[in-house]
């Protein structure tokens, strides 16, 4: 195919077709979308005012958390408002740029997210057990720099697959059969050999998540260690309650993408639309449970998103009574 015709072909936009073989249930399934979308948005966007606002929050361990909520915000935003225009509206269209743009974000910040969690560890690890050294080692300006490395990381990584993916012709159908543009799903309609795309990608993903797991792993086998020779239960708890927070988001991230990768890799037997769930529930789902498990587990995030509500609940009460005191001077 010459490069003319392949620009031309690659120019047309791509179908999305929502959930396979469950087109007739859209909008009942678009209501737990809908439903996790807007817990996220609310539950994110608090913990992001709470650490904002409270200045006993201006702590390298509650800059990860934000960086965290930032990063659910993104996924939550680049899958379901597109996913429940399919469901609501049947707009299955998505312009070839666009879709490779969500592809970017998607896995860039699947690669951001896994560096946060590494920083986070390695947080907790200074913390309890090198507490004196703490404030010097993790300073507020070094942990934006860490956030800062972690971003340019995923999107380093991700540019040449974009490129790689970008420069395959795709004229073969333009159905995806995903209610995104998963990865795999959009390789399978080039009409060329994706081979060394796809080899980057399976490395990639195979080095970032391994190395990030091991050190993960490593750290709190230490944290762990450490925690078990402190002699007050009270403190063994606390830094107990402290790391249980983080390693439930950890399980929820790591399991969760392994799950889907290996699902769309390897069917198993299982339907189309099992698969599909699985990826759509993975993207949406963790991050409406993030601030949840931070919000029940972390009792500094608890007192701070109290005092931002109750801050809010009396600027609403000065307003009614500001409100009231004019009515009665118009009388």
């Amino acid at each position: 195919m010459s490069t003319a015709n392949r620009s031309n072909t690659n120019s047309s936009p791509f179908l999305l077709t929502g959930i396979p073989g469950l087109e007739a249930l859209h909008v009942w399934l678009s209501i737990p979308f809908c439903f996790t979308y807007i817990i996220s948005l609310l539950g994110n966007s608090t913990v992001l005012l709470a650490v904002r606002l409270e200045k006993s929050l201006h702590e390298p361990m509650y800059y990860f958390i934000s960086m965290l909520a930032v990063i659910d915000l993104t996924f939550s935003t680049a899958v379901v408002p597109k996913m429940l225009g399919i469901f609501w509206l049947d707009l299955k269209d998505i312009g070839f740029e666009a879709c490779f743009v969500q592809m970017f974000f998607i896995h860039t910040f699947t690669a951001v997210e896994s560096g946060v969690l590494l920083a986070m560890s390695f947080d907790r690890y200074i913390a309890i057990c090198k507490p004196l050294r703490y404030p010097t080692i993790l300073t507020n300006s070094r942990t934006v720099q860490i956030g800062l490395l972690a971003l340019a990381r995923g999107a380093g990584v991700m540019a040449p697959l974009m490129h790689l993916l970008t420069s395959l012709p795709y004229c073969k159908t333009r159905v995806i059969p995903h209610s995104y543009c998963e990865h795999m799903a959009v390789v399978e309609l080039a009409c060329a050999d994706p081979s060394v795309s796809n080899l980057y990608s399976l490395t990639v993903a195979t080095l970032l998540v391994g190395t990030d797991s091991v050190f993960i792993t490593f750290s709190y086998g230490m944290i762990l260690r450490s925690v078990m020779r402190l002699p007050s239960q009270k403190a063994r708890l606390k830094a107990l309650r402290t790391c249980g927070s983080h390693i439930s988001v950890i399980l929820v991230f790591y399991i969760g993408g392994l799950l889907s990768m290996y699902l769309q890799m390897f069917s198993f037997g299982l339907a189309p639309h099992v698969q599909v769930l699985v990826a759509d529930f993975y993207l949406t789902v963790p991050p409406m449970l993030n601030p949840l498990i931070y919000g029940i587990k972390m009792k500094q995030i608890q007192e701070g998103i109290f005092k931002l509500l109750g801050q809010l609940a009396g600027l609403t009460v000065s307003q009614a009574d500001k409100d009231r005191s004019d009515a009665e001077r118009g009388r």
